[in-house]
């Protein structure tokens, strides 16, 4: 229950960041007992290449602090949704940072915000966009496998996320639309599934005059549909971009040149260089804004 607020010490129950580098980062569950396979009561011990972590030794310790195993070390991390995205366990495919950055500055969220969700998948995003506008803002995120939206729904709860701030549902809404959400009352719409076109019509109903909406692609295809749909609805400022990020590597190289002498000698600098892997194509990102003057429906 640590991430809407801010922590320094480790309570029973809460959620922690288990960092023991870049690519091994896992979240633990502040528990002393955990079910296992079987579905029976044993000791909550988590195994690393480090070695065993007793978890319930956490509580009462301070975030941040570096815990020795028998192998090594590792830092205890507080939950953030940056964080989470990096090893929340997948029901889905999810959007990374370099995506959430972009939608929630596109949809100009802030905190107060009323925003709609669907699908939820995962909920990587989800936790950006509930971290953007609490406290006083609502998310309702819809998902149309109920397994998926049960799981979120209770993995809300246990991150400390509750109604009114986050109301999770089962539905259709290609067919069935965002009922109960109001109409006209929704700052914002993202919509991240395989026909999204199906749904525009009743994400122009849910948004208020001047609201944005943004919507995930991952083929082209999908794209130039939803654009047709766009429009015939009142939207207008369409733009569809792909956030590709280049990292760069700085560090120090050598190179021998010649003196006045003719004799060789090394000369270092520094210099950056891209990184051997670059992550590629995730998909498209169309943002939109209902015009001001749209007519309620």
């Amino acid at each position: 229950m640590s991430f809407p607020e801010f922590k320094t010490k480790i309570e029973r129950g809460d959620t922690v960041i288990l960092y023991l580098s870049v690519t091994s980062i896992f979240p633990l569950q502040v528990e002393p007992k955990m079910t296992n396979k079987k579905g029976n009561l044993v000791d909550n011990i988590f195994q690393t290449v480090y070695g065993a972590l007793r978890v319930s030794e956490l509580e009462g310790q301070r975030y941040g602090t570096k815990v020795a195993l028998s192998k090594g070390w590792a830092l205890v991390l507080a939950p953030t949704c940056d964080l989470w995205t990096q090893c929340l366990p997948h029901r889905t495919q999810i959007l990374y940072t370099p995506d959430i950055s972009l939608i929630v500055a596109q949809l100009e969220l802030r905190p107060g915000c009323k925003v709609v969700e669907a699908g939820t998948g995962s909920g990587s995003l989800s936790h950006s966009i509930l971290r953007t506008v609490k406290p006083d803002g609502e998310l309702h995120t819809f998902d149309f496998h109920e397994g998926r939206a049960d799981a979120a729904r209770q993995e809300f709860a246990l991150h400390g996320y509750k109604e009114p701030l986050v109301r999770v549902a089962h539905r259709d809404v290609c067919a069935l639309g965002f009922d109960p959400v109001d109409a006209a009352s929704v700052d914002a719409v993202f919509l991240d599934l395989p026909c999204p076109w199906d749904a525009i019509g009743h994400a122009r109903k849910a948004l208020r005059p001047g609201g944005r909406i943004a919507i995930f692609s991952p083929c082209v295809e999908q794209v130039v549909r939803t654009k047709e749909a766009l429009l015939k609805n009142d939207f207008f400022e369409t733009e569809t971009i792909e956030c590709l990020c280049k990292e760069l590597s700085v560090q120090y190289r050598t190179h021998g040149k010649l003196n006045l002498a003719g004799s060789e000698e090394q000369e270092r600098y520094l210099t950056s260089l891209p990184c051997a892997s670059i992550p590629g194509h995730s998909g498209f990102l169309t943002f939109a804004t209902l015009k001001p003057w749209a007519t309620p429906c």
